[in-house]
């Protein structure tokens, strides 16, 4: 509860007695929830896994025999670790670094002093100064001023809304013009931005068919794994009166062979190889998998503001009348703009750089009308008696507004008009005075990034569906939609008008232009989609779309935007770059097809490995060492398949992972199984030791792998070709170099 009842707070701001008792209580606006992982909670998710937890239980074997050069398999599971928890806490950092570089400090009166302070410091009931350019850091009270609100990140409607006392400013919000003195009502997890975020605050699940393949790999790996690698182990060490070490390094070698080692590693290493790349195309990678998502999307959901435009403005028309010239028209709003330049909204700043562009010399300006959001109109009185004024023709010469509609409406459908004109003079008040006579018009419109079109057509031909949700009014959705080539943007749907979900779910299936979209129908607007089998991706910059970037499959952000946004999307446009989007998605196939194909290699091993292990009880021994086996999966599968997944590959992805790798592996290892039964069947017959079973059960497994990597590399280049040849070299060799190193 409150010490001071409001109205005690005056313009004279808290004493440092009163901030005191506010800190001490905790009423502070320092945000309490945090969705970004600690190191341990980063390093725990990649440490305990079940994947960790079998190769662990192996290495405890392997020690325990004494034979500590078949620890080898181990570097795999560490390199594997360090990958994913570098590349989660390097993502963790870029995130922190741009949040530090979007806070900001505010100027805050107390004790009757003007004191800057960190947005973090700022109490209930302080009494602060927001100017133009300020971003509203807690929720307050207007109590002197008349601000010009950009409220996008909040609602989504880019239309700047004019506030005075006793209005509400609520956190998030941008002040674009005027200055204003307000006082904290809400801070922290009790302001609307955070309120809003905090629907997002829930554990998202992964999206990904890769990981979803692997995991249920070695899930279903562990349920023979068990019983077979038991099995083995009685066999070997009872039937067969071997050594309790040489058991044991047999069942590790089988159950090691059942086990994706290297493809758990080849996927890591190329989805960091992945975020590394675009990283330097200023791509920010927070959930590696991700990238598989992205390549996979089948409907992109895009916010108008930072994704088809920048958010800011630009000139478009400059249309003079009369005897007036362009460069006398140029010449006065430029003068308007430059008197204004302390305090620019987005409006002076475009016309500040058209000025800029074509090297306009403003008028000396003697007085400065300022905008207002009642006057509706901006102005100046330069040194040489020129008096002029600038704003929306309704309230400059309203008396000639029946003669000036044709012309008015001659301008574009998104263009936002100011008519420029010379006046006599002001009034102490700022009022017009004497006559207004026109000199012309200015248009100004959002400015459309200038690669949108470009962007909107790529995905177009990958056959990814475009919609564009927006807060601002459908009709100005639609024509920046159309004019970057969406397909339908014509028609569009006032989401206002969509009472239920269902209606959203029935209007989603055929219109992909959505304007006064609240943050809840926007997520809504998510699950339909993914009700009805798409893949969603997700773009926004501002809180308004927290909710439902926290639900579509991959999102995507910009720097520039909310830190709620950012810090719930897998993706962040460091650059605010939306063009950046393509080369997301061709790297995501580049990795999922090349890594597709790789993965073939490494389910041969898993699937004769089994199926050896359980022959292997009735016709033993298993005749391979695990030493031997890291020769074959390094040589044979693990080098080539690191190579073949950096080759570019645009392709677009098609079927199921699990199936195309299949399709792919399933021959080469039954080939293997019945090779290395004949190999048992003939040691049997003609009395070959130990030894010599390995070693022939390594020369023709490894024939068999390489005839494999020849199929899957198809078409032969000469890069390929050389390939195949080191990992011939890198097979043999080895046998040849190091016999007594792969003995058994």
């Amino acid at each position: 509860m409150r010490e001071e009842r409001e109205e005690d707070i005056s313009l004279e701001g808290l004493t440092d007695e009163q901030v005191e008792r506010r800190v001490a209580a905790g009423l502070t606006n320092r945000c309490t929830n945090d969705n970004s992982k600690t190191t341990k909670q980063i390093i725990r998710e990649h440490a305990c896994t079940l994947f960790n937890a079998i190769n662990l239980v192996l290495a405890l074997v392997v020690i325990l025999t004494g034979e500590w050069y078949n620890l080898s398999f181990m570097c795999i599971v560490i390199a594997n670790l360090v990958i994913g928890v570098t590349q989660e806490l390097r993502a963790r950092k870029m995130v922190e670094r741009l949040s530090i570089l979007t806070s900001g400090r505010i100027r805050a009166i107390r004790s009757g002093q003007v004191v800057e302070v960190s947005d973090d410091d700022i109490v209930v009931d302080d009494v602060i100064i927001l100017r133009h350019g300020d971003q509203v850091p807690a929720d307050v009270v207007v109590l002197k001023g008349a601000p010009l609100l950009d409220e996008s990140l909040l609602t989504g409607e880019s239309e700047p809304i004019p506030k005075g006392p006793g209005d509400v400013l609520f956190s998030g919000s941008n002040v674009i013009a005027g200055d204003v003195t307000c006082r904290v009502v809400r801070v922290g997890d009790a302001s609307y931005a955070s309120q809003l975020g905090a629907q997002a605050r829930y554990l998202k699940p992964v999206n990904s068919e890769i990981r979803s393949s692997l995991s249920m790999i070695v899930e279903l790996a562990v349920i023979p794994m068990i019983p077979l690698g038991i099995g083995l182990f009685l066999r070997t060490c009872f039937v067969d009166q071997t050594t309790l070490s040489e058991a044991a390094l047999s069942t590790v070698a089988a159950v090691l062979g059942m086990v994706p080692q290297g493809l758990m590693l080849l996927t890591s290493s190329v989805l960091a190889i992945a975020t590394v790349r675009l990283a330097h195309k200023n791509v920010l990678i927070q959930q590696v998998y991700c990238v598989e998502t992205l390549a996979r999307v089948d409907t992109l959901c895009l916010d108008k503001t930072g994704t088809i435009t920048s958010g800011q403005m630009e000139v478009t028309q400059v249309r003079p009348v009369g005897e007036t010239s362009v460069a006398e028209l140029e010449r006065a709003f430029c003068s308007v703009a430059h008197g204004n330049a302390s305090d620019a909204n987005e409006t002076a700043s475009a016309l500040l750089g058209y000025a800029s562009e074509r090297g306009i010399n403003p008028e000396d300006v003697e007085r400065v009308i300022p905008f207002s959001s009642a006057r509706k109109y901006s102005g100046c009185v330069c040194k040489d008696g020129h008096a002029y004024v600038m704003g929306a023709a309704q309230f400059v010469i309203a008396e000639q507004m029946g003669e000036l509609r044709s012309e008015l409406d001659s301008f574009g459908e998104l263009e936002r008009v100011l008519v420029v004109c010379e006046v006599d003079g002001f009034t102490p008040e700022d009022a017009i005075e004497g006559d207004v006579r026109l000199m012309g018009f200015v248009a100004l419109r959002d400015e459309v990034r200038p690669t949108a079109a470009q962007t909107m057509a790529y995905f177009a031909d990958q056959g990814v569906d475009l919609k564009v949700i927006s807060g601002d009014d459908p009709r100005t959705v639609s024509g920046i939609a159309r004019s970057v080539g969406i397909k339908g943007a014509d028609a569009y749907v006032d989401a206002s008008t969509l009472k239920t979900d269902e209606d959203l779910a029935a209007a989603v299936k055929n219109t992909c232009v959505f304007g006064r979209v609240t943050p809840e129908q926007k997520r809504s607007l998510v699950r339909a989609l993914q009700a009805d089998g798409h893949t969603v991706a997700m773009t926004g910059d501002g809180v308004n779309d927290v909710l439902a970037l926290k639900e579509a499959d991959c999102s995507v952000s910009m720097s520039s935007g909310s830190s709620a946004a950012r810090s719930v999307s897998e993706v962040v446009l460091v650059d605010n770059d939306f063009s950046h989007m393509p080369e997301v998605v061709a790297e995501g196939r580049r990795s999922i097809n090349n890594l597709e194909r790789s993965a073939s290699l490494f389910i041969v091993k898993t699937l004769f490995s089994a199926a050896l292990t359980f022959l292997c009880i009735f016709f033993p021994p298993y005749p391979f060492l695990p030493v031997q086996m890291s020769l074959f999966s390094g040589a044979a599968i693990g080098w080539p398949s690191f190579v073949l997944s950096l080759e570019p590959n645009k392709d677009r992805i098609s079927g199921k992972f699990l199936v195309n790798v299949l399709r792919k592996s399933l021959p080469a290892a039954v080939a293997i199984v019945i090779t290395l039964l004949a190999v048992q069947f003939l040691g049997d017959n003609v009395g070959m030791d130990y030894a010599q079973r390995s070693t022939c059960a390594l020369i023709l497994s490894s024939i068999i792998g390489v005839e494999l990597l020849v199929t899957i590399s198809k078409p032969l280049t000469p890069l390929r070709k050389a390939l195949i040849a080191s990992v011939v070299i890198m097979l043999f060799g080895g046998m040849l170099l190091f016999p007594k190193f792969l003995a058994a």
